[in-house]
């Protein structure tokens, strides 16, 4: 039986490619110097797209392989593919929601740190040798703050648990109040924004979620 094709949209792991090398027809879009000649030779046989947060796909690529059944996306972002063209053509998208949360979070508390106790400026300051002539300003504490955070999933209930070992309260905005959170919720993210010391952004980067961000 004839391998099932798949085209590879954007870079992935080594060992991911090679395990979809030996399971299936793997076809390296990128590393094709003809686009035209290659969608020629191969769109109509093109079952799926891996892809990945760098590349996404566009509404243009899915329209042009006309029997597509899936795109997965080797991350947790799927902003840079167009869900609408995938629902018009009855295309499920899959991807990774889990694999980074820790990570994410992590990183998250670490940024906060960073901006409040100015760990890189004090960094560049001591490296300078501007210690020698004077302490640097005093900086602030995360300790005993109010964090908001605008999305309360995966991604933000992990950093609001981290910030709750800081002494932090924790508040939120999404688009429905979460019955089963001990968080305060506002109803509006301007709301959220004027009732915190730090502010978190921890939603999808998606047409619905970017306005309330914006805001």
């Amino acid at each position: 039986m004839e391998s099932i094709k798949v085209l590879l949209a954007d870079q992935v792991l080594s060992y991911l490619e090679q395990e979809l090398d030996k399971r299936f027809k793997l076809l390296k879009f990128l590393n094709h110097p003809e686009k035209t000649q290659f969608f020629k030779d191969h769109a109509d046989s093109i079952r799926a797209i891996v892809t990945s947060s760098g590349n996404g796909a566009d509404a243009a690529l899915i329209e042009a392989l006309p029997n597509l059944e899936i795109v997965s996306s080797c991350s947790v972002g799927v902003d840079k593919i167009d869900l609408g063209k995938c629902k018009e053509k009855a295309v499920p998208v899959t991807n990774t929601p889990d694999v980074l949360t820790d990570e994410v979070a992590d990183l998250t508390i670490g940024l906060i740190l960073a901006l409040l106790r100015r760990i890189c400026e004090c960094d560049r300051y001591v490296r300078s040798g501007k210690w020698k002539t004077g302490n640097y300003k005093l900086t602030t504490k995360f300790s005993g703050k109010t964090v908001g955070i605008i999305g309360l999933g995966r991604i933000g209930t992990a950093v609001a648990k981290r910030a709750e070992a800081f002494n932090c309260s924790i508040c939120y905005y999404s688009r429905t109040e979460k019955q089963d959170s001990k968080y305060k919720y506002y109803p509006s993210v301007v709301e959220l924004a004027s009732n915190c010391h730090v502010l978190i952004v921890a939603c999808p980067l998606t047409a619905r979620d970017l306005p309330h961000c914006q805001s």
